[in-house]
């Protein structure tokens, strides 16, 4: 009998132990889900937040980054040298006055570009070819001799399309004495200081 209220009291031990361990394994579950869900409405809410900060912070960012391009700018810009300078900070005087006043005629029409060049003379064929081409094209009227038509043309071209010309004269001035070499040596022609 003694043994019998033993196994009685060890099964009921055994039972209220596993009643325990169940709540207490339930209980656990539930705890770790809550700390669970916690930790992720904490980490969301921190991405929520940082994005909010970062959207307010945006305009700010793009105020620095356009200061800092132009910062930049003036930096390089001080680099350059003196006769690089940009064109709205040159001074109007150096505006050719009388040629900026100067009314030119007009660009020949679409049906005077198709027509036939006026003469067989070089120039006017490649007047002819450059009109087709592009019909607003103007062409300075140079009457004077080569050197005085030569110091206009520089006054009125920009320094890019002077050096330009320049080369291409260089090129010229090349095969022309390629064409036609002499056999006596030639004299050195100074150039005229300006």
């Amino acid at each position: 009998m003694a043994e019998e209220q033993r196994d009685l009291i060890s099964d009921r031990g055994s039972g209220v132990v596993n009643v325990r361990d169940a709540r207490r394994s339930t209980l656990g579950r539930k705890a770790a889900f809550s700390t669970l869900s916690i930790l992720v409405a904490l980490l969301i809410a921190g991405q929520a937040v940082t994005i909010y900060f970062v959207y307010q912070q945006s305009g700010q960012i793009s105020k620095l980054t356009k200061t800092s391009q132009t910062l930049q700018l003036e930096a390089l810009q001080r680099k350059l040298p003196a006769s690089a300078k940009p064109v709205n900070k040159m001074k109007m005087a150096m505006v050719n006055t009388p040629l900026a006043m100067r009314v030119l005629p007009l660009a020949p029409s679409v049906g005077d570009v198709d027509k036939a060049p006026a003469s067989n003379k070089t120039e006017d064929q490649v007047k002819h070819i450059l009109l087709q081409t592009d019909p607003r094209k103007m062409f300075p009227e140079l009457k004077d001799n080569l050197m005085d038509n030569l110091k206009r043309l520089k006054s009125t071209m920009t320094d890019a399309d002077w050096k330009s010309f320049e080369s291409w004269m260089h090129k010229w001035l090349l095969f022309e004495m390629a064409k036609n070499p002499k056999a006596e040596e030639r004299k050195a022609i100074p150039a005229e200081k300006g």
